[in-house]
């Protein structure tokens, strides 16, 4: 099972906008204490108001020690980004959970970026490993304007030879068809809209397995597709429950007194990924590759069920 991500108390140490509607904030430990390091690609899990929290990409550790993120106000969404940016000013304290890491960067292999908007954060970090490492790395970004792309100036000013940016005011979309249509012996990174995340995995689909990572904090379009009801034998609990087609996975362990980390509930941070020791699984996560969907080796408990035909699961739970 996922050890529990550790949580603790931040307070904003510093705030400032980096685009429109886009800002990043600075993270102190508010014990004093140094926060941990982490790997380019890592998220930590922000409490946003009382029982809710929202996953944000680490961009980097300040020269201070401090974690540092960036959020967008999204005024159509679930109202963690407004609660960003209108409630945390300098001093705000919060509980975060983490660091945790769904999307790894292998230093070993070149590297394609590809980021949407406010996607670019976690791959501003795998830039920075990238060039420590000697990785070579192109950067693909594109954006509404550049006004609205966080980090583009810096990024082009340091790299202007491997950055491309594509502000749709300027230039037309990125031509990822033409961009991926030869398979090469590197990694694609794609963070940003979902479109766009669609559009990669679509475009390098002839590509060799495992040469795309992408990642998404929204949850898959499936989530709350109806299902069946199947059985789960829970080892370490030592009991069986049934999950009726109309509830997770995730409520019935709990309520059977299995011990489940959990944070999001729609699939989409990975803090209950559990062990799968027998069965097929019906993945509705946005968190696993699809190779590791296809393993079958582990499951988010919180929206992820049995595979239709398969009656019965056996989980480390």
């Amino acid at each position: 099972m996922t050890a529990a991500p550790e949580r603790r108390r931040v307070r904003v140490a510093a705030r400032r906008a980096v685009a429109t509607d886009v800002v990043a904030l600075d993270l102190a430990p508010d014990d004093g204490a140094p926060l941990p390091d982490w790997e380019p690609g890592a998220h930590v899990d922000l409490e946003v108001a009382p029982g809710t929290e929202r996953q944000y990409s680490l961009v980097t550790t300040t020269p201070e020690g401090h974690w540092r993120i960036a959020v967008l106000r999204e005024p159509d969404g679930r109202g963690g980004s407004r609660a960003v940016h209108d409630g945390f000013a300098v001093g705000h304290e919060i509980v975060v959970a983490g660091p945790r890491n769904h999307f790894g960067f292998d230093p070993t292999r070149p590297a394609v970026f590809v980021a949407g908007g406010i996607g670019i954060t976690p791959l501003v970090a795998m830039i920075v490993a990238a060039e420590r490492a000697g990785t070579p790395w192109e950067l693909h970004y594109a954006g509404r304007s550049r006004s609205r792309m966080a980090f583009v100036d810096e990024l082009v000013a340091a790299h202007p030879e491997r950055v491309v940016v594509a502000a749709a005011d300027e230039h037309p979309r990125l031509n990822l068809i033409g961009l991926l249509a030869e398979p090469r012996d590197a990694v694609v990174y794609c963070c940003g809209p979902r479109g766009l995340m669609d559009a990669v995995e679509t475009a390098a689909a002839h590509w060799a397995a495992g040469s795309v990572r992408v990642e998404r904090f929204e949850p898959a379009d499936d989530v709350d597709a109806p299902g069946e009801p199947f059985e789960v034998d829970l080892a370490v609990t030592g009991v069986t429950v049934t999950v009726p087609a109309d509830r997770t996975l995730l409520e019935v362990a709990e309520e059977a007194g299995a011990f489940v980390l959990s944070s999001c509930r729609e699939g989409t941070c990975g803090t209950c990924e559990t062990p799968v020791l027998e069965g097929s699984v019906e993945h509705r996560d946005t968190v696993l590759s699809p190779e590791e969907q296809a393993d079958d080796r582990t499951m988010m408990v919180c929206v992820s069920r049995a595979r239709r035909g398969c009656p019965r699961l056996v989980l480390e739970l």
